[in-house]
């Protein structure tokens, strides 16, 4: 999946106005994934909560309201009077930039909806150890994708960042319609066992639920806060441009930590009795994902990635170099929090997590704003550092918690 990123960066900036489109296709892309915030935990919670055909089907109907309220979030949000509003008094955009941002959107309508949808089902997937079906569906979602992008590269031509939402809202939607399919026999293998005593309620849904929702809708706020930030920090249009492409390589070695969760929660054991290898499988891959992107960041690859491969221009590339290099740890925390949210989600006690998210973005919010008012330092290096700050607040708060369910359990 992370592989999208880098990609359709590369296309966009070979296209017309690269800088523009870039900046515009980070912005879109950015309240895009807020607006499916929501439902982004919908994974965790089929994988924790699907446990007979009763419980299947309740969170089947809390799954279709959330997908329609998202939906419905994404259609206010393009309203003329609330965009405007929004990117040109709020975030203070370019018109141009705004104007190919509102375009993007439309074009990613389906989107939160699609991710809702297939997240729950890849859960499902997850709890019955078909884990290899959810890679089916995510290479089907990048040939869709890369198909969709060349073919408007090559023949029509139109804004960049019109070919990476495009890309971006096929791909997933297809990938959401391929999981339903592939989840036949998971979900024929959960509605087939004995119901549990204790009836799953839509209560009991939304009490588990709301925390994790808290949790993706408050830490994928801070994309579009760093917009704002960087909007009004040195560098500006260049600092939007480009940090669609450092978020994208980065996510590439963050990927793995990310998925982490899911695998975590399906193998660590009512009691927690795998906690142990589960860690130190985190500490192995969060090390080798970190070792991975310093690979990039600090030798002369850099110079291949962002240039070559990339398509960004020389002086673009001289601020995307710096922000990936402060970025370096975050793969291997990415990894840690996984685990940390993991045994949060097992134990039944997910509260903290929203508390812990709440202040990692306070910490990046105070961050940036230091840096930008102290420093001379590009909007996107201030950007990445605070993210990157932020990040190790909010984990440092879950330790505790984490340690006491697994001593109770143990």
């Amino acid at each position: 999946m992370a592989v999208e990123g880098p990609f359709l960066a590369a296309i966009i900036a070979r296209l017309a106005d690269p800088k523009f489109n870039l900046a515009a296709y980070g912005i879109a892309f950015a309240f895009a994934v807020l607006v499916e915030a929501p439902v982004i935990m919908l994974i965790s919670a089929s994988t924790a909560l699907a446990n007979d055909e009763a419980s299947f089907r309740r969170l089947r109907n809390f799954t279709y309201v959330l997908n329609g309220i998202v939906t419905a979030t994404m259609v206010v949000l393009l309203l003329p009077p609330v965009f405007d509003l929004v990117m040109l008094d709020v975030l203070g955009l370019p018109r141009e930039v705004a104007r190919l941002t509102e375009g993007a959107l439309w074009i990613l309508l389906p989107w939160p909806g699609a991710i809702g949808y297939r997240r729950f089902y890849q859960g499902i997937l997850i709890r019955e150890g078909a884990t290899r079906l959810v890679a089916y569906g995510t290479v089907l979602r990048l040939v869709t994708m890369s198909v969709t992008a060349l073919v408007l590269y090559v023949f029509v031509a139109p804004p960049g960042v019109y070919v990476g939402a495009a890309a971006l809202s096929l791909g997933v939607s297809i990938e959401a319609i391929a999981s339903r399919w592939m989840a036949r026999g998971a979900v024929h293998a959960v509605c087939g066992r004995e119901p549990e005593r204790q009836l799953l309620s839509y209560r009991r849904i939304v009490s588990f639920y709301y925390p994790l929702a808290l949790t993706s809708v408050i830490g994928l706020a801070v994309q579009p806060m760093l917009t704002f930030f960087m909007g009004r920090a040195p560098s500006p249009i260049e600092s939007l441009a480009v940090y669609p492409v450092v978020h994208a390589l980065s996510f590439i070695f963050r990927a793995m930590g990310l998925s982490y969760q899911e695998v975590a929660i399906a193998l660590m054991g009512d009691r927690f009795e795998h906690v142990r290898p589960l860690a130190t499988f985190a500490v192995i891959l969060g090390l080798a994902s970190s070792a991975g992107l310093a690979l990039v960041g600090l030798t002369p690859f850099a110079d291949v990635w962002f240039e070559t491969v990339s398509g960004l221009t020389t002086d673009l590339a001289r601020f995307a170099i710096p922000a990936t290099i402060v970025l370096i740890p975050l793969p291997a925390l990415s990894v840690w929090m996984s685990l940390q949210r993991a045994i949060l989600v097992v134990g039944r006690h997910t509260r903290p997590i929203g508390g812990a998210t709440l202040l990692e973005v306070g910490g990046v919010a105070v961050v940036f704003t230091i840096l930008i008012k102290a420093t001379t330092i590009p909007g996107v290096t201030a950007a990445v550092t605070a993210f990157l700050v932020g990040r190790i607040a909010g984990m440092s708060y879950l330790i505790p918690p984490c340690w006491r369910i697994v001593r109770a359990a143990r």
